[in-house]
């Protein structure tokens, strides 16, 4: 009797497997995440010409830029021209990361000027009330109970 049927070495999983379905590719890459920091991109130029004012402003408020041995895995996606050697420059973007403490430092800072200034506008704002026109009425009902009567 003769077997005319493959053998089930020559057959493997990899042969029926589903195609993997095509996906836009990502404009930058995801950096490798060290504990105790966030990593952001910041523009360094914009059609060609250098944003100084960009660069500076992210150092001052204590952005670093990462070095390209903290992530190895962007050496092929670096631009070759870039300016930033030994760091992470891709299409007018620079990788920089900053400690999870100023970000939060800065964030309650933020919130305070903003808490203060809604402050200042309500204070203004109700100043200018009058008591035959009052700008803000604050209402509230009650319930009391009568008599039974």
């Amino acid at each position: 009797m003769t077997d005319n049927r493959t053998p089930r070495t020559t057959e493997s999983r990899e042969q029926v497997a589903r195609p993997k379905a095509w996906r836009p590719p990502e404009l930058l890459p995801e950096p490798i995440i060290q504990d105790g920091y966030k990593y952001r991109w910041v523009r360094t130029s914009t059609l060609g010409v250098t944003d100084q004012r960009s660069i500076t402003g992210r150092f001052r408020e204590g952005w670093e830029a990462v070095k390209l041995s903290e992530q190895p895995q962007m050496q092929n996606l670096i631009d070759p021209n870039s300016r930033f050697k030994g760091e992470i420059e891709i299409s007018g973007l620079l990788l920089c990361k900053i400690p999870k403490e100023f970000v939060e430092q800065r964030n309650e800072y933020y919130a305070d000027q903003t808490r203060r200034q809604v402050e200042g506008i309500e204070q203004n704002y109700l100043s200018q009330s009058d008591a035959r026109m009052p700008v803000f009425q604050e209402r509230r009902s009650t319930v009391s109970f009568g008599s039974g009567k």
